[in-house]
């Protein structure tokens, strides 16, 4: 498929309708040659595969830190017509509302370093994490409906957040419409004992600090200066999120033979938007969101508890506010202007960012000016960085990269690393690090990802979103 890429400019490249049979929009890609090179030609042939479902709207988007996902690639986005549209379960992916929310501090790295190994344990105690981890928290069923109905403001009605963390998440951490009728009695079982945890894999706990300020005036609109500490979550809706998509990617197998669609990969099996099968997806994909937005919150509640107990001082006078949560595996119905015309979306993003620009209504009142801070988390041991989104965002649906993307396969990588010698490595780059297991280190080494900064130079230099700072690493908690 690389053959049949053509390049619109340094920054963005096109692979046209007429490339491959069948597709019926263009598949775009933002990335720069560096990237186009060294990423998977699978990757690209998915996208294309995006490109043939019905209803698509042109283009179907790839981001720099594309790789090969379930159907849709990782760090790509695809629209599809409100009326004439499909939903898919495997387009929004299975960690149903992974994301990522920065959370600021009054502290220096100086003052951090000094007790980041000592933080690094606190933490490491205090946030239940690794494969099958269980929380704290012991809810009967009805209480986990609450959590998937309200998400975040379930967190914050319980004591675990305030009102102004709420207004710094997206959706206001609650997206309406979540029917836990939709939901499997499994899918429930799976997720009572795990909200409030970190889980595995890529998820992670950074304490970081702010290496370079590339724009001032965003910056302080942000709260960040630099060298001030921070901390970066990343995670999502753990089993149950992974248990509502492989329940619906069953019953869109089904809808398929129903309303006869033509797939070019049966892992995009899918349903007609407005029809019962698309519609239940996308109120229990619903219910997996607002439970991330809650587990997000629940453990920045575990966070705050953490500093305290270094610190010595509340988390309120260590100015521990939330800069923003971001979703980047989801599915939305927003409004965008096609050619001209304002219409009604189903936008799925999967490893891919929302980026909305200054003015936008959805944005929070502190960032109207400004515009929406974008998270994107580097590989472990290397930087990663807060970019806010830009009006040239509007090509993409309001889409950016969410990662550095991988490089390396997770089995590539645990054959091709020792999780021993990463944790060497980290410690001599001055990163304290603890994780349930030193094969999650090496399923996560830094090597087997892109270049973070390549990835940033060509969202930036495309436009679509902009530099603000990078952030570089102290302590890791890995599950």
């Amino acid at each position: 498929m690389k053959e049949k890429i053509k390049k619109i400019n340094d920054f963005v490249w096109e692979i046209p309708k007429d490339a491959r049979k069948g597709m019926n929009v263009n598949a775009r890609l933002i990335a720069s040659k560096d990237i186009i090179d060294i990423s998977e030609d699978e990757a690209f042939n998915q996208l294309t595969n995006v490109a043939m479902l019905p209803g698509a709207v042109n283009p179907v988007w790839g981001m720099p830190d594309i790789h090969i996902g379930y159907g849709l690639p990782m760090g790509a986005v695809g629209a599809f017509d409100y009326e004439k549209g499909v939903i898919s379960a495997g387009m929004t992916g299975f960690d149903i509302n992974c994301g990522v929310r920065l959370i600021r501090t009054n502290l220096t790295r100086d003052d951090v370093d000094k007790k980041k190994n000592e933080l690094v344990k606190v933490l490491f105690k205090n946030v239940p994490c690794g494969v099958g981890s269980k929380g704290k928290l012991r809810l009967n069923y009805n209480q986990l409906d609450d959590v998937l109905v309200l998400g975040a403001r379930w967190a914050l009605e319980n004591g675990y957040a305030t009102e102004k963390d709420i207004e710094h998440i997206e959706e206001n951490g609650m997206m309406k419409g979540a029917d836990p009728k939709k939901v499997s009695n499994f899918a429930k079982k799976r997720g009572l004992p795990q909200l409030g945890t970190l889980g595995a894999g890529n998820h992670y706990l950074e304490i970081q600090y702010v290496d370079e300020i590339f724009d001032d005036n965003v910056a302080k609109s942000f709260g960040l200066e630099k060298d001030q500490a921070v901390v970066m979550l990343h995670c999502g809706s753990r089993g149950f999120g992974h248990q509502v998509a492989t329940d619906y990617l069953k019953i869109h197998a089904e809808a398929v033979k129903k309303y006869k669609i033509k797939l070019p990969d049966q892992q995009l099996v899918c349903a007609p938007a407005n029809s019962k099968e698309g519609q239940d997806y996308f109120s229990a994909m619903k219910c997996a969101v607002n439970y991330a937005f809650a587990n997000r919150t629940i453990m920045t509640k575990w966070v705050r508890d953490s500093f305290e107990s270094v610190f010595g001082s509340d988390w309120e006078s260590l100015g521990m506010n939330l800069v923003y949560d971001v979703a980047h595996n989801i599915c939305k119905l927003e409004e965008h202007v096609v050619d001209g015309e304002k219409r009604k979306l189903y936008v799925h993003r999967k490893g891919a960012t929302r980026a909305l620009p200054k003015g936008h209504e959805l944005l929070p009142s502190a960032y109207m000016d400004v515009g929406q801070p974008v998270l994107i988390g580097g590989s472990m041991g290397t930087a990663s960085y807060i970019l806010v989104g830009s009006e040239n965002a509007k090509e993409t649906f309001y889409s950016t990269c969410h990662g550095a993307g991988r490089a390396m396969s997770r089995h590539k990588a645990i054959d091709s690393f020792r999780g021993t010698e990463i944790i060497k490595e980290l410690s001599k780059k001055g990163i304290a690090s603890q994780s349930t297991h030193p094969r999650i280190m090496a399923e996560e080494a830094p090597l087997a990802y892109k270049d973070i900064e390549k990835v940033i130079d060509s969202v930036h230099n495309a436009g679509i979103s902009l530099k603000v700072a990078r952030v570089k690493p102290m302590g890791v908690v890995k599950g």
